[in-house]
């Protein structure tokens, strides 16, 4: 096994969703020596979510990779700030700016095509319409494999569309994004506009909007990278910052 600078993964899974996809992310890591925790966010709101990752980050020793999917990724914008968290890896993912409401991040750009994001309904949950589940969340994989997570899918509150970060991690982290060209739930042009403002890696795979599950490997090694990289490029990050208020003073 290969030395690791980093050796700790914490995966955030987004709305829609729950830890079980990251499966097969999860066992190609842990061969290769990581120790790797999936968080189970309740999805019941942002201060839930947020406060489940910084719970599982608490239980690690050492620095951390945090990669968030989908909505995931605003929960590890705010969980991210945590001092063990050496940087973050954005899986087709929302990348909020501080103060940011999540509706208006999601109304910043024109839905994708095919998306099946259902309004929130008579009891203020949001649902992904299962007439669309397959071509619009995960084309890419087996349609019964699509079936299933249609009809096990739980739903997201709709009262998150109303929070924002405090504070954005990607500031004074280093971030990675895996971008999913083929996406029909994230459009590809809004994960590229975010991603360069996070002034994240990016890593572009044609692939649905749950690349993870259909490209784990692709994905693995974006992660990985962020692993090997992270540690050097948050001291990068610091002297520009300290060059700054230097410059500034």
């Amino acid at each position: 096994m290969k030395d690791l600078p980093i050796k700790n993964v914490v995966l955030v899974h987004g709305a829609f969703a729950d830890g079980s996809g990251w499966e097969s992310v999860y066992h190609i890591l842990t061969k290769q020596g990581y120790t790797v925790r999936a968080v189970a966010n309740p999805n019941t709101s942002f201060d839930a979510d947020v406060e489940a990752t910084i719970q599982v980050l608490a239980q690690l020793s050492g620095p951390v990779i945090l990669v968030g999917h989908s909505y995931g990724g605003a929960v590890i914008t705010e969980a991210g700030n945590a001092p063990n968290v050496a940087g973050l890896v954005y899986i087709a993912a929302f990348v909020p700016e501080a103060n940011e409401t999540f509706l208006s991040l999601f109304q910043s750009w024109p839905p994708a095509p095919n998306s099946g994001f259902l309004p929130p309904d008579e009891n203020g949950l949001c649902w992904y319409d299962r007439a669309k589940f397959h071509s619009g969340f995960c084309a890419d994989l087996p349609a019964d494999k699509a079936a299933f997570m249609a009809d096990s899918h739980p739903p997201l509150a709709g009262s998150v569309f109303g929070n924002s970060v405090s504070q954005a991690a990607w500031r004074n982290k280093p971030s990675w994004f895996v971008l999913a060209t083929e996406d029909q739930t994230i459009p590809p042009e809004a994960q590229r506009s975010m991603a360069q403002r996070a002034k994240a890696e990016i890593t572009e795979l044609k692939a649905s909007h749950v690349v993870f599950m259909s490209q784990p490997q692709a994905v693995v090694q974006v992660i990985e990278a962020a692993a090997e990289g992270a540690l050097n490029r948050q001291q990068v990050l610091q002297q520009e910052a300290a060059s700054d208020s230097g410059s500034v003073s």
